[in-house]
């Protein structure tokens, strides 16, 4: 991966924005786009479309990958200046306490410690419980409401986790044998909302390829980095509407599977083994043809990949494959470790892989391609 293109990442990780809050890392995704776009446009919700035209109008190659994480809104200021807050996008319980957050306020960005009752204060029926979000509050140092409203913070103030974003190279071994073979080394990425700043950087990335590289395609690409996904798919219905594709690559992130606890079936794709084909989940049945098209797609091209399923939960493309008339339409997600946390591990080869993957799915996808999906 180019330099430029690993700083953008981090700086698109980095960035504050959980749903309803998108300006800054759509903003930074617009710097970066317009100079290689044949148009930029955005709808009403925040999201951001550009546009890569190439040897025809139709068909259009929609590429969403949504710039909103999970976070949590201020939901008030107790008399002690300690804060209470809401989840925004789902998170799990046991991951919140002792972790830093940044809340931002009309003056400034606040830091702040989400913690509960101390541990050693807890009855013995009390230390066997899970600590709830409920009994958990936000600590930014102050000692009543008026220091807490002095600093800026009121009711509805958004919160991210902080975390910052880094890479770590390590050899890469393969288990043959009982022997431990090694197949070279790699690049992981650690950092918060990959979830899905990972799509929206495919995007970004496959579009600017296709002009500096000056890659010929029989359609035009959209590109797109949408809002509130974690809400309820709600830019990716906007967008799509704008867009009017007909065929969408929603690119994602996947749960890895290789860590402790996970059995093959409930989540199949591993960390560094090449992007997940999403065959199934609770919000969209893939087009087969399609389905099929990229898998032929991958394996003519030697491009690692592998065969998802989640049983619940869904993607952008839960809406965008029933807009207007219907958009055949599939998930390319990258395998990662501890999503919807503060901190989750992604391998950057996966990345790489996928954005190979979606340009040769590009380059063959001209309009007699596109409507012997739907043809019956």
């Amino acid at each position: 991966m180019e330099k430029t293109s690993l700083k953008f990442l981090e700086k698109l990780c980095n960035s504050f924005g959980p749903s309803g809050f998108e300006r800054e890392p759509i903003r930074l995704v617009k710097n970066y786009v317009e100079k290689f776009s044949d148009d930029i446009r955005q709808d009403k919700l925040g999201s951001l479309l550009f546009y890569k035209k190439g040897e025809a109008e139709r068909p259009v190659i929609f590429l969403p990958g949504h710039v909103d994480e999970v976070g949590f809104v201020v939901s008030g200021i107790n008399g002690k200046g300690f804060l209470t807050f809401n989840p925004v996008g789902g998170w799990f319980d046991q991951v919140l306490l002792g972790q830093r957050v940044i809340i931002r306020t009309k003056k400034v960005d606040v830091q702040g410690i989400i913690a509960a009752k101390p541990p050693h204060l807890l009855l013995p029926e009390e230390r066997n419980k899970v600590v709830q979000k409920s009994s958990m509050f936000i600590d930014i140092g102050c000692s009543n409401k008026k220091e807490a409203e002095e600093m800026g913070v009121r009711v509805g103030d958004p919160v991210v986790p902080l975390s910052h974003f880094s890479t770590i190279q390590k050899k890469v071994f393969e288990s043959k044998n009982n022997d431990s073979l090694e197949k070279g080394t790699t690049e992981l990425a650690i950092g918060k909302a990959f979830d899905d700043r990972a799509g929206a950087f495919i995007a970004a990335e496959v579009v600017r390829r296709l002009k500096d590289e000056q890659i010929s395609h029989p359609n035009t690409v959209i590109g797109a980095a949408t809002t509130q996904e974690e809400v309820g798919l709600r830019g990716a219905r906007t967008a799509s509407w704008v867009a009017d594709p007909d065929i969408s690559f929603v690119l994602e992130v996947d749960i890895a599977g290789d860590v402790p606890g996970i059995e093959e079936h409930q989540a199949p794709t591993l960390m560094g083994k090449g992007p997940g084909i999403l065959t199934f989940d609770s919000s969209l049945i893939p087009n087969p043809a399609l389905k099929e098209y990229v898998i032929e797609t991958a394996e003519k091209n030697n491009i690692p990949y592998q065969l998802s399923q989640i049983a619940r939960g869904g993607t952008d493309a839960g809406v965008i494959h029933i807009q207007r008339s219907g958009c055949p339409s599939l998930v390319l997600g990258i395998p990662t470790r501890h999503i919807h946390s503060h901190v989750g591990i992604l391998s950057l080869e996966d990345i790489e892989n996928c954005i190979k993957l979606v340009i040769e799915l590009i380059k063959g996808l001209d309009q007699k391609t596109a409507e012997s999906f739907t043809r019956i």
